[in-house]
C-alpha cells in the first residue's frame, strides 16, 4: 500500500489515509474514534499568539551507500533561548528519518504519532510501509496541521531513509500544506536554511562517503549558525553537538557524540589556522 490518502475522513481536520474498515492506519483509527487527543488540526481560542519554543535548523543529504541528516540543538522563543539542548532528528523506524522545524510542542507529538503510524502499520500489515508510502503519510499528518499553521504554529518536517534493498538514500521535504517534494543530494529546513544550503551547495560530491557526509553536515549547521540567531553552533563549554542520524543498508543510527566532538575540533582547527572568522 503506498499510504496515499483520500476523502474517506470523518473529521474534516485529518484526511483519511485508509478506508473506513481499514485498520492499518494508526491515525485514521483515532481521527475517527477521538479525534481530540491529535496534536494538530485545532482551532486556537481569539487572542494574541501564545508564545512557543520554535526549533532550527536541520540539514540532510545523500553519501554513496546512504543518507544522513543533522539538526542543530537549538529552540527559540521570541527574541529569547528556549533550549540549548533539544533535539530535532528522530529515527521514523529502522530505514528512516524526520527532522523538524517549526513549533516545537507540535513537531516533537507529531514525531511521536508518525513513529507509532509505522509501527501500527507494520504490526497489522505484517511488512513495512514503502518509504514512498512513509513520506505519503507524513504529508497528510503535515496537511492537517494546517489550519493551526495558518494561526502561526506551523511545523515543517524533512524526511529521509532507504528502501530496503536499494543502494541510494532519497529525501522529501514539505510545506506547511502537507505538499511533498522528493529533494536530490541534499537540501535544508529552518531559519537558518539558506545559510546551510550554500554550504551543502560547495561541499556536497556525490562520492561522500558516511564520515564525510557527517563533517559536512555539521559545517553546514556552523555557517548556519553564524548567520542565523535561531540557530545553535556547537557548544564547547557545554559539550553539546549537533543531533545525527545516518541511514544505510543496515538501517538508521545516531553518530556517536565523540564521532562529533572530533568532527567540530577537525573543522574549528581548520578555520582558526585559515584565520577565519567562521
Amino acid at each position: 500500500m503506498d499510504g496515499t490518502g483520500h476523502n474517506g475522513s470523518k473529521h474534516p481536520g485529518f484526511p483519511a489515509l485508509e478506508g473506513d474498515g481499514s485498520s492499518s492506519s494508526f491515525l485514521d483509527h483515532v481521527s475517527r474514534s477521538n479525534p481530540g487527543l491529535l496534536p494538530f488540526g485545532r482551532e486556537l481560542p481569539a487572542g494574541g499568539m501564545p508564545s512557543t519554543p520554535h526549533g532550527t535548523t536541520i540539514v540532510a543529504l545523500t553519501f554513496s551507500g546512504g543518507v544522513l541528516m543533522a539538526g542543530d540543538r537549538r529552540a527559540t522563543m521570541g527574541s529569547m533561548i528556549a533550549s540549548r539542548r533539544i533535539e530535532k532528528v528522530f529515527p521514523a523506524d529502522k530505514y528512516s528519518v524526520l527532522g523538524i522545524a517549526g513549533t516545537a510542542g507540535i513537531a516533537i507529538d507529531m514525531v511521536r504519532l508518525f513513529q507509532v503510524e509505522l509501527e501500527h502499520y507494520e504490526k497489522i500489515e505484517g511488512t513495512r510501509l514503502s518509504l514512498e508510502g512513509k513520506a505519503n503519510r507524513l504529508g497528510a499528518m503535515v496537511r492537517a496541521n494546517l489550519p493551526m499553521a495558518l494561526q502561526g504554529l506551523s511545523v515543517v518536517p524533512l524526511f529521509a531513509g532507504m528502501e530496503r534493498g536499494e543502494a541510494a538514500g532519497r529525501l522529501f521535504s514539505y510545506d506547511v500544506t502537507g505538499g511533498r517534494y522528493e529533494e536530490l543530494e541534499h537540501h535544508s529546513v529552518g531559519s537558518g536554511s539558506v545559510f546551510a544550503r550554500g554550504a551543502l551547495k560547495k561541499l556536497w560530491h556525490p562520492e561522500l562517503s558516511g564520515d564525510d557526509a557527517v563533517a559536512v553536515a555539521v559545517e553546514a549547521l556552523i555557517d548556519a549558525a553564524d548567520d542565523d540567531s535561531a540557530t545553535g553552533g556547537p557548544d564547547l563549554i557545554r559539550q553539546l553537538w549537533p543531533v545525527v542520524y545516518a541511514v544505510t543498508r543496515d538501517g538508521a543510527a545516531r553518530v556517536p557524540q565523540e564521532a562529533l566532538a572530533a568532527v567540530v575540533s577537525k573543522i574549528l582547527t581548520r578555520r582558526t589556522a585559515e584565520r577565519r572568522e567562521a
